[in-house]
């Protein structure tokens, strides 16, 4: 068995450019993830960062397929899911989970949390619902009494507790988390990222962390992709990558980074 369970290999998606769309005829494409290889390793916490257009959501919504690649592989835990059908790959998507960047356009505003978490159990034919649900809102640190509750009775860190409780709720290997605390104040950013290093550690998963802040992604990743215009400009652990970064532009989102002494500069 392999300790990888992402391997993926010169992965390349585009985009339509409706803004060149012909008359008649289809819409040029615009290449924006260009060839990207690399693994996860099993219980690995990735950081997926780089500027605005740098392509890392779209690399992150490839990997579990929420959109499809123009070509290249994408295998998860030895199965080549890069290509599949979606007959295929449903039975496989509770294996791998999504955390959205904005609770309250992800969580359906008509439905109770319950119902919410309780969701993509049913889809998944899992019994015991209500207990998974019940276990699912502890682990984040919500009481039961939320079950009943609608998002927009919930504070910003709240929903996003949610979003995570149902991406837990399913005991998956793999999350994806897409700029999930770019929205929340700084005490709920904290306790959100404390809550993630806590599941990382309890429930054994992988995570891959999207986001464009450093900061954020020095403190939870132990390995760092930095995306530049669709390309993979460096690969490294966390330490390696901020005391001896290799690339320009690496350097150049190191020295963004806010300093609480001014006086001190990076080497």
């Amino acid at each position: 068995m392999s300790d990888q369970i992402y391997k993926v290999q010169d992965l390349r998606v585009s985009f339509p450019d409706l803004s060149k769309k012909p008359l008649f005829g289809a819409a040029p494409r615009t290449q924006v993830l260009k060839g990207l290889t690399f693994d996860v390793a099993k219980g690995d916490v990735l950081g997926i960062v780089g500027g605005s257009g740098s392509g890392k959501s779209t690399l992150g919504r490839a990997m579990i397929r929420l959109l499809d690649p123009d070509s290249g592989s994408i295998r998860f835990e030895e199965t080549e899911i890069a290509h599949l059908r979606e007959d295929d790959l449903r039975p496989l998507r509770k294996h791998f989970q999504m955390i959205f960047q904005d609770p309250m356009s992800s969580l359906n505003p008509r439905r109770q949390v319950g119902g919410i978490i309780a969701g993509p159990l049913r889809l998944q034919g899992f019994d015991n619902i209500k207990v998974r649900v019940g276990e699912a809102l502890e682990m984040v640190g919500l009481p039961k009494s939320f079950e009943t509750r609608y998002p927009h009775e919930l504070s910003g860190g709240q929903r996003q507790r949610v979003g995570i409780a149902r991406a837990i709720a399913l005991k998956p290997d793999f999350i994806l988390a897409d700029e999930i605390v770019s929205g929340l104040d700084v005490s709920s950013q904290a306790q959100v990222l404390n809550l993630l290093e806590q599941l990382v550690r309890e429930l054994g998963l992988t995570l891959a962390f999207v986001s464009h802040d450093l900061s954020v992604i020095r403190r939870l990743c132990s390995r760092i992709l930095v995306l530049h215009h669709g390309e993979i400009v460096e690969n490294a652990a966390t330490a390696e990558l901020f005391d001896n970064p290799q690339a320009a532009y690496t350097r150049t989102l190191l020295d963004a980074i806010p300093l609480p002494d001014p006086d001190q500069v990076w080497a």
